[in-house]
């Protein structure tokens, strides 16, 4: 059920998660996205357009590609963004183009004592959580029908940064920071790429949360990551304690589930990780 006159814009396409869905969606539709720095492998392929947040003109590429979906991967100076995010939620309106944002479990940092759902009022208390929040109040005036807004838990991957990071603690033998009393969720870029298909394919809309099913401690899970790559014995962690108390942060899906087979649970992630 795939629509080849769908023509998708992602902006920030050569991060790490936007990559991951640029490589996902463009063997199926007409898909463009923007990057950031120089890159040459890039400058060449001429569905990829150099996109500046601080300088450069988002209408002029989007009256190029003329997209009928736009996914917002974007990185960068928060104020920057939220401007650039009120002129796309404008051209999402005039056009009728569907708009899906990646947005993060920040938007409830400041909630601690339970995982939060999906119809859960946002509060953060963090700089991060409160642009988030901010973006997501200027797509939530659209009409629903042209707005998914996906939450986000900690994403992982054989080439994340996360899992960089952890590899090059290892090889190191730098502390890596753990924190026990943090409970979380968790997912994988190859489980979100699959989840935004679906979105475009199915047309849905509305908020999501794309965490998995159930629920890990930092610490543990990232024991189980470090056992993984096979540096049980060599790793060093550093356990910060933020609080006395559990704390949990965590999106789960209540009221707008994805089917079964693009549900996640943490062990898929381990596993990915061993292949």
């Amino acid at each position: 059920m795939t629509h080849k006159k769908d023509t998708i814009l992602i902006l920030g396409a050569s991060g790490f998660l936007g990559g991951a869905i640029y490589k996902e969606l463009c063997p199926y539709f007409k898909t463009y996205g923007t990057y950031n720095t120089d890159n040459t492998s890039l400058e060449a392929n001429k569905h990829f357009f150099q996109y500046n947040i601080e300088e450069d003109d988002i209408f002029e590429i989007l009256d190029i590609t003329k997209p009928s979906v736009i996914i917002s991967a974007l990185r960068g100076n928060f104020s920057k963004q939220v401007l650039v995010h009120q002129h796309l939620a404008e051209y999402s309106y005039v056009n009728k183009v569907k708009f899906i944002f990646l947005s993060s479990a920040n938007v409830f940092d400041a909630y601690s004592k339970f995982p939060s759902y999906e119809l859960d009022t946002t509060l953060s208390h963090s700089i991060f959580g409160h642009f988030k929040i901010k973006v997501e109040n200027t797509l939530l005036k659209l009409p629903k029908k042209y707005v998914s807004i996906l939450r986000l838990p900690m994403v992982f991957g054989a080439k994340s940064p996360r899992i960089q990071a952890i590899q090059e603690a290892l090889n190191d033998k730098t502390p890596i920071e753990v924190f026990p009393n943090l409970i979380m969720n968790v997912t994988t870029d190859s489980k979100v790429t699959q989840q935004i298909h679906y979105i475009i394919n199915r047309n849905k809309s509305g908020v999501m949360h794309l965490g998995s099913n159930d629920l890990v401690h930092h610490n543990d899970f990232f024991k189980e990551i470090i056992d993984a790559l096979k540096h049980k014995n060599t790793a060093v962690l550093k356990n910060v304690y933020t609080t006395n108390d559990d704390r949990y942060l965590a999106v789960l899906s209540k009221f707008n589930k994805l089917p079964k087979h693009l549900q996640v649970e943490s062990k898929y992630i381990i596993e990915e990780l061993l292949h």
